[in-house]
């Protein structure tokens, strides 16, 4: 006796095109589907070519049909956007549980909504100084703060400059005072702060950063995770060099502190001040994309470093064995030989240190293409991490939705030839249901 459902008969389904076959029961496996469930699709139903027609992505439907045919596993085609695939995925009906799959293989894991403050004052401090895309206001605060960045690292840079140092960076390198001068006396040559055009304008520029973290600080959901954010770390390293430069120059000119220790400090501290640059990386999405890279590229970056630490030890101690018999030879002993072996593996070559013998210039040429053939070889999956990275970005940035086309409302409902599945649909479409008649 034959099934009523005709779950054993083929089921045609042409989507933009190409022309899909498969089981009436294949389909049943998933009956809270859009194909699953033959009231749903019974709209789609072409009665004069006996298909299913559907207006949709063709190279999308390869893997839906798969999720019916395997009985659950969902892969997206490498040539579909994701956007573009998860709308397939929505209009198919094929659920959320699907999706979240899919996502979480796609590594952008699950929605979840941003954590906001509860008091409305909070909350709108909050969305101004965290989130820039929340209204025209936080835009604008967020361009400030890159232009004030800006004119940080360009006066960090301008006042290294011999014309612009004054007599300042010169006086701080004399260890002892003059006899005539006492410690707490600035030097003859220097000038007041107040008169510094540099120091003025980095007083500026941290008094921003501070009121930036300060209210940041009082207006985040959770003190906890905003002290374990990395953002947010920058942060307090950009503004704490400052005071302590200011601390340890006024402890210098009152004579507390010895003027060489409070040189290699300021030295340090100075050199601090350049990683304020990473502070841009809470505006720029082409840093935040080198940070995720990297952190994914870990792995990679460890057996990158790994292989030139052999390298290194192989080729340093052979060259060395090779220009021992030369008594001009720069190769000295083997960790002298390390800054070559660094050198020539990364194929930047300074020259400062060569071989002269014939055995040493064979090891330095194998050491050469030894170092290009070890630096190419995890750069590939660096390089996926970042399209990858870079791709997530953009579909992220993709606005709108699929807009599909509508159902024709002039074409009545035509009779199936009886005995068959498509029967089914045709009464189903008796019942006041439209169908679709695409040529």
């Amino acid at each position: 006796m034959a099934d009523p459902l005709g779950c054993c008969e083929r089921v045609a389904i042409n989507v933009a095109g190409r022309r899909f076959e498969t089981l009436g029961r294949t389909l049943l496996r998933f009956p809270n589907t859009l194909l699953g469930d033959p009231r749903r699709r019974r709209r789609f139903f072409d009665p004069q070519r006996r298909e299913y027609f559907f207006d949709r992505h063709r190279g999308a439907f390869g893997a839906v049909l798969y999720y019916y045919q395997s009985g659950g596993r969902l892969r997206r085609p490498p040539d579909v956007p994701l956007d573009v695939f998860m709308e397939e995925l929505r209009f198919y009906q094929l659920g959320p549980e699907a999706e979240d799959r899919v996502r979480e293989a796609e590594g952008l894991g699950l929605e979840l909504p941003r954590p906001l403050p509860r008091g409305r004052l909070r909350r709108r401090a909050w969305l101004l100084c965290e989130h820039p895309e929340s209204s025209p206001a936080a835009r604008a605060v967020a361009l400030l703060s890159v232009l004030i960045i800006l004119v940080s690292i360009v006066v960090f840079c301008l006042e290294t400059l011999p014309q612009f140092k004054a007599g300042g960076e010169e006086d701080e390198q004399l260890p002892t005072s003059s006899p005539n001068t006492t410690d707490t006396d600035p030097p003859s040559g220097s000038r007041s702060w107040s008169d510094d055009p540099f120091f003025l304008v980095e007083t500026l520029c941290i008094c921003w950063f501070s009121l930036e973290l300060l209210v940041r600080l009082l207006a985040s959901p959770s003190k906890s995770k905003f002290f374990r954010n990395a953002m947010n770390l920058i942060d307090v390293a950009a503004i704490i060099p400052y005071f302590i430069t200011l601390g340890t120059e006024l402890a210098r000119r009152r004579g507390v502190a010895q003027p060489a220790m409070s040189l290699a400090i300021l030295r340090v501290i100075r050199l601090v001040r350049v990683f304020r640059i990473f502070k841009l990386s809470r505006h720029s999405k082409g840093l935040q994309i080198l940070g995720q890279t990297l952190k994914a590229s870990m792995r990679e970056l460890g057996l990158l470093i790994f292989f030139l630490f052999i390298g290194v030890i192989l080729f340093s101690s052979a060259v060395y064995f090779a220009e021992a018999d030369d008594a001009d030879s720069s190769f000295t002993s083997i960790p002298q030989a390390f800054w070559w072996a660094v050198v020539t593996m990364t194929t930047v070559g300074y020259g400062d240190m060569a071989p002269v013998t014939v055995g040493g210039k064979l090891v330095g040429s194998l050491c050469a293409i030894a170092g290009v053939l070890t630096i190419a070889l995890p750069v590939p999956v660096i390089v996926s991490n970042f399209s990858f990275f870079y791709r997530r970005e953009l579909r992220g940035d993709e606005g709108g939705e699929c807009v599909p086309t509508p159902p024709c409302p002039l074409h009545g409902v035509q009779e199936t030839p009886p005995g068959s599945l498509l029967e089914n649909e045709g009464r189903g479409a008796k019942a006041g249901e439209m169908v679709d008649h695409r040529r």
